[in-house]
């Protein structure tokens, strides 16, 4: 709701469009949406002030805006600074991308090698020095400018990206010592007619971004760090939350209020907006601090829901502040019948950091007023449990910084064990009744009305099978268990002492907190129902590794956070890797260790619906960004997930030597854990903990870097083929003789990579041999004796085991 200044003000910005606004700060207001900067930049339109430009190139980092000939017009100022313009005319938009990734990603859009937009309008928006290089440059203009563009801009980050920009703006241009945002809304005429290119120093990496919004052509096709140099304290994360205090009320139909006192640490000099992460359906009653109401943005659930607190004073860098909001809403969790709920809201139930990613830790003390005859799970450690009326309150800490906090809730029985070695005590949890669609499904079995399964088999006529879930629950909690004690003794421990495994109604995906994690429900489906509904095919193996991937997240993600989105790929990928080290533990096939690999392989190698090969859309440090409606939205789970795993697979084959298997590859892993315990790793810093602990094989270019590797699967997109040519021969003294070729090829001059040759032996074991080192598309000859083999191996092999990602033979 706005107070009734909002109309008074917007009558006099629209009467007299040159009034500079300056309010007194004193004359601010608490409540929602009731600051009057706010609401003067929430209702800006176009002014009467406007220049005529020929041939003026505004430069912004990596993008040059050349308009050729035009007018443009300018929006009035607020507290004495303009923030927008439009320009209408000849003119055009070149973006010079920094990396050969970030031009590749551009030509997916426009297929061309050089980006050259043209336009006639555009739209900006700033708090940098745009107003006076444009003034500057112009001269008194006679022309005019479509005031409709300035609004559908604002349409569009309102209602179409739900972004509240004017909360954005309002930050600088209240800070004593603003930032420079420049977003610009580009009417392209060649790509696409809705277009953006923003610079954003708020940001803690990717400043600089370009992307569509057009429903055929949505995506982000560049982003990078700035290029240009800037003053130090003027670019990167504004805050960091230090502590969450959460007091929580879920009620039967999945209503949630929260009270929330959050203690944020200002990173920069003139901190005075802070953004904050609330899901939409939760509504703010009130923020206050030390008792005394503050001012608050937060519009419709429906458009750009942002939560945005004003400060009642500027933040020095180092200086914190504590602030309490008071929130309640539907939706954000959902009640899925049978004493099942889903937690839409992960990281969001409670106001949480908006531009920060897993990498910022914080300490969560929390308190959870849940119905009667529910049990609940939650991130951190439980310190008391009580009964109080109708409610069950369960007061929950933190064991030290952890990323984010979360909860599972509902008719739980419980399982539970305690491990001495690490000592953990690991708890599963299942519900006791189906869900609702569960039982609608079973329904239509036994009424013969299911004609066709979740994964599209036919299960008409056939009466499904069990599909309770407590009795897989032990198998949960065992295969909880076993994967703790394996990473433990791969990663060392982690940094948490609990681990509480839950089903959640979703049944196509997991999910891992600290010391939670969200585990679908059709994995508790026995072997028999789940091909009934057909979710076999084509599952890859998927119900066999998912507790296992989702358990590894303890370590990657949460004891080892990640930097940014560029990072990202450690968390999955060692999450994948972690899971095949779990596989390859309890199956007692080792064949199915291969076809894990296989699998792996196969999702980065086949094409998706629209014809793109993950491995082909750009390095694993795109994370994300990866996905478009160009290149299909499933390539980053198909991209960051299987050769993010193969990346630290590969390491751990390079590193395995006959006399003491995985010591040196356990070491570096658990050397890299310690050191980032509890902190955010990048992808550079997992860089230098392998070149601390690299084999000598593994010194291709022999300077002890691993430039060479990086360059090439994490960084690069480059996929080796590889032939083997041997015979065996017997020498004078009875000796066996290999004659060996390996041949590396489809790669550049400078691709190196070592290769292990392994051998079948005439009794069916598969014995390493050694590794070969090949650089470029070039062919490494040579002859080895087999000494102490008394008959000739049944066949030589390179990559048995998968120890390279190459193409397949």
């Amino acid at each position: 709701m706005v107070v009734s200044a909002h109309a008074t003000l917007t009558a006099v910005l629209l009467g007299t469009s040159l009034l500079m606004l300056a309010v007194p700060r004193a004359q601010a207001q608490s409540g929602a949406n009731s600051d009057p900067t706010y609401v003067a930049l929430r209702n800006l339109t176009l002014g009467s002030e406007a220049v005529s430009v020929t041939n003026f190139n505004l430069k912004r980092d990596a993008g040059t805006f050349h308009l050729n000939s035009g007018t443009v017009c300018f929006v009035p100022p607020v507290d004495g600074k303009v923030t927008g313009a439009v320009f209408a005319g000849d003119g055009s938009f070149v973006l010079d991308a920094p990396t050969e990734a970030e031009r590749k990603s551009l030509k997916y859009l426009t297929k061309e090698e050089e980006f050259n937009e043209k336009f006639e309008q555009l739209v900006l928006r700033f708090t940098d020095s745009t107003y006076d290089e444009i003034k500057k440059a112009g001269t008194a203009g006679s022309g005019s400018c479509d005031a409709g563009l300035l609004k559908d801009s604002q349409n569009t980050t309102r209602h179409r990206l739900k972004h509240n920009l004017e909360a954005e703006l309002l930050g600088e241009v209240l800070s004593p010592q603003p930032r420079g945002l420049f977003i610009a809304f580009i009417h392209g005429k060649r790509y696409d007619g809705k277009e953006i290119y923003s610079l954003d120093p708020n940001q803690g990496s990717d400043h600089v971004a370009f992307f569509t919004y057009d429903e055929n052509k949505w995506g982000d096709w560049a982003s990078f760090s700035f290029t240009e140099p800037h003053r130090k304290g003027t670019v990167g994360n504004t805050f960091r939350i230090e502590q969450h205090q959460l007091d929580t009320t879920l009620e039967k139909s999945g209503a949630l209020s929260g009270k929330a006192t959050t203690t944020i640490v200002s990173l920069r000099d003139g901190l005075k907006v802070v953004p904050f992460d609330l899901f939409h359906t939760l509504r703010v009653q009130s923020v206050t601090a030390d008792g005394q109401p503050l001012s608050f943005i937060q519009e419709d659930k429906n458009d750009d829901a942002n939560l945005a607190v004003i400060l009642p004073k500027d933040l020095t860098a180092g200086e914190k502040f504590t602030v309490t909001t008071t929130y309640s809403g539907k939706e954000a969790v959902s009640n899925e019948g049978g004493g099942n709920y889903f937690p839409i809201a992960r990281d969001d139930w409670y106001p949480n950091n908006a531009n920060s990613s897993l990498g910022e830790y914080a300490s969560y003390a929390m308190t959870f007023r849940i119905p009667k005859g529910m049990k609940i799970a939650a991130t951190g450690a439980l310190v008391s449990e009580t009964n109080e009326g109708g409610q069950n309150v369960s007061v929950w800490k933190s064991e030290g910084p952890q990323t984010v906090a979360g909860f599972n809730y509902g008719k739980f029985k419980v399982e539970e064990a305690k491990l001495t070695k690490p000592e953990v005590f690991i708890q599963s949890f299942a519900n006791e009744e189906p869900p609702n669609w569960v039982q609608s499904l079973q329904q239509a079995a036994s009424g013969d009305d299911l004609s066709r399964g979740i994964g599209g088999s036919h299960t008409s006529g056939v009466a499904l099978g069990s599909m309770s879930t407590t009795g897989l629950n032990k198998k949960a909690l065992a295969e909880g268990e076993l994967a703790v004690q394996l990473y433990t003794d791969y990663f060392g421990p982690s940094l948490f002492t609990r681990l509480q495994l839950t089903q959640q109604t979703a049944c196509n995906f997991g999910q891992s907190w600290p010391e939670l994690v969200w585990i679908p429900i059709c994995y508790y489906f026995d072997t028999t129902v789940r091909h009934q509904l057909g979710m076999d095919w084509g599952d890859r193996g998927y119900w066999k590794v998912v507790t296992p991937h989702e358990v590894a997240h303890q370590w990657w993600g949460h004891t080892v956070g990640f930097r940014s989105s560029r990072d990202q790929w450690m968390s999955e990928g060692f999450a994948d890797m972690s899971a095949s080290l779990y596989l390859s533990m309890i199956e007692k096939d080792p064949k199915k260790f291969l076809t894990f690999w296989n699998d792996e392989r196969e999702l980065l190698l086949e094409r998706n619906a629209q014809g793109y090969r993950a491995i082909d859309v750009g390095p694993l440090t795109m994370g994300y960004r990866a996905s478009s409606s160009r290149t299909g939205w499933d390539i980053t789970r198909r991209l960051i997930y299987p050769k993010g795993a193969y990346v630290l697979h590969m390491i751990r084959m390079m590193m395995y030597d006959k006399q003491n298997g995985d010591k040196q590859f356990k070491e570096t892993m658990q050397d890299f854990v310690n050191t980032y315990r509890g902190q955010a790793a990048t992808t550079e810093d997992f860089k230098a903990m392998i070149e601390k602990h690299m084999t000598r094989d593994m010194d291709v270019d022999g300077n002890h870097k691993m430039d060479w590797f990086f360059n090439e699967y994490v960084y690069g997109t480059q996929l080796p083929s590889y032939k083997l040519d041997y015979s065996l021969d017997t020498g004078a003294d009875g000796t066996i003789v290999m004659n060996i070729t390996v041949t590396q090829s489809n790669v550049n001059d400078k691709f190196g990579m070592v290769v292990p040759i392994y051998l079948e032996l005439d009794d069916g074991r598969v014995a390493f041999l050694g590794r070969v080192r090949l650089v470029g598309n070039n062919s490494a000859p040579g002859k080895v004796p087999l000494k102490g083999l008394k008959t000739k191996p049944r066949r030589a092999m390179i990559n048995y085991y998968d120890d390279v990602l190459a193409s397949p033979n």
